[in-house]
């Protein structure tokens, strides 16, 4: 019985030696796995305030509290494999969330076909209008059809030809800007790192953080599009671009102009002068309509301020159009005078 006893003790004393040896290994293993967690979960708080902040959403900093977060990033890079992929994956992430936004913004609304077609209609509503304004003093409507018919031809193919030729130059200078790029990150990673944490200088992270996305977008196969869109500020071109702003300027720049023609198909040879007043008045409302939706669809449609904004915007395009109007008309009469 005392020797059953004894062999009882013995186990558990090896039991409670065992326990003491094992527990502080458990202990750190689960503060370990803690601590993995915790940082990963950090680095992807961390990712998606990065993708906030260029897509321009807000979202908390993590950053400003501190207190209840561990470092973000370890100070080595080889410290955590597992945690080095995380940032890789997430940081490439970024580049897709960016070409998904750019997507769903061009399937709503180009602003560059908007922007074209404000200058071709802007050109057509103050040149061709000086035109017949003034050619209307020669007293014949045929002559003012004809000579604004052959203007708005002429203008129409001018402008689309030049809207063509920027767009091409604009092709042209991101084709030679992204091969300069892709030239920086094959021949010089060091110098590809370099811009990259200039990139991210401005936005004030910390250092460690800023070390590790420039190190693991270096090494990603999208830091060509990462530094085009972020360092050089230069969006990929439609293929079709070109033609789609020579077609926008010219049709515009037709519209516009136009419009003052219709008054004289509507009289007889002789009404030159009645057909010239309905123009003016036809012309007023077109100008007014114009600066007022112009401003408002940069500034918005409602609201006292946005509907003063567009209504000074609209007496501005007036006052320019009509300025055009009067010198043309000054200068014929002034020709017809001389020539007299």
């Amino acid at each position: 019985m005392a020797e059953v006893t004894s062999r009882f003790a013995s186990h558990n004393q090896q039991s409670d030696f065992y326990s003491s040896e094992t527990a502080p290994t458990t202990r750190s293993m689960h503060s370990s796995r803690l601590s993995s967690r915790r940082s990963s979960g950090a680095g992807s708080s961390t990712l998606q305030w990065l993708a906030n902040l260029f897509h321009g959403r807000r979202s908390p900093n993590p950053f400003t509290e501190k207190e209840k977060q561990d470092p973000l990033l370890p100070k080595s890079r080889t410290s955590s494999p597992s945690r080095s992929l995380d940032v890789e994956s997430q940081a490439s992430t970024l580049l897709g969330v960016e070409r998904e936004v750019s997507r769903s913004t061009k399937s709503r609304v180009d602003a560059r076909v908007i922007s074209d077609a404000i200058i071709g209609l802007s050109d057509g509503l103050t040149v061709p209008f000086a035109l017949t304004a003034g050619l209307s003093t020669m007293g014949s409507t045929k002559v003012v059809i004809f000579a604004g018919l052959a203007e708005l031809t002429a203008g129409a193919i001018s402008m689309g030809l030049g809207g063509y030729l920027a767009a091409k130059s604009e092709e042209e200078s991101y084709k030679a800007t992204l091969s300069d790029t892709r030239t920086l990150v094959s021949r010089s990673p060091e110098e590809t790192t370099d811009t990259i944490r200039e990139v991210f200088e401005p936005y004030h992270l910390p250092p460690s953080l800023t070390e590790d996305l420039a190190f693991h977008l270096s090494n990603s196969p999208n830091v060509v599009q990462f530094l085009m869109h972020f360092q050089q500020n230069s969006p990929e071109q439609a293929a079709s671009r070109a033609f789609t702003c020579a077609l926008t300027i010219a049709c515009g720049y037709f519209l516009g102009g136009f419009l003052p023609l219709i008054p004289y198909f509507l009289v007889g040879n002789d009404q030159v002068l009645f057909a010239l007043y309905w123009s003016f008045a036809f012309m007023a409302l077109s100008l007014f309509s114009f600066g007022y939706g112009k401003t408002c669809f940069v500034s918005g449609w409602t609201g006292p301020k946005n509907i003063w904004e567009g209504t000074k915007g609209g007496f501005q395009m007036m006052l320019i159009g009509g300025t055009a109007a009067v010198c043309a008309m000054s200068l014929v009469r002034l020709f017809d005078s001389l020539a007299a």
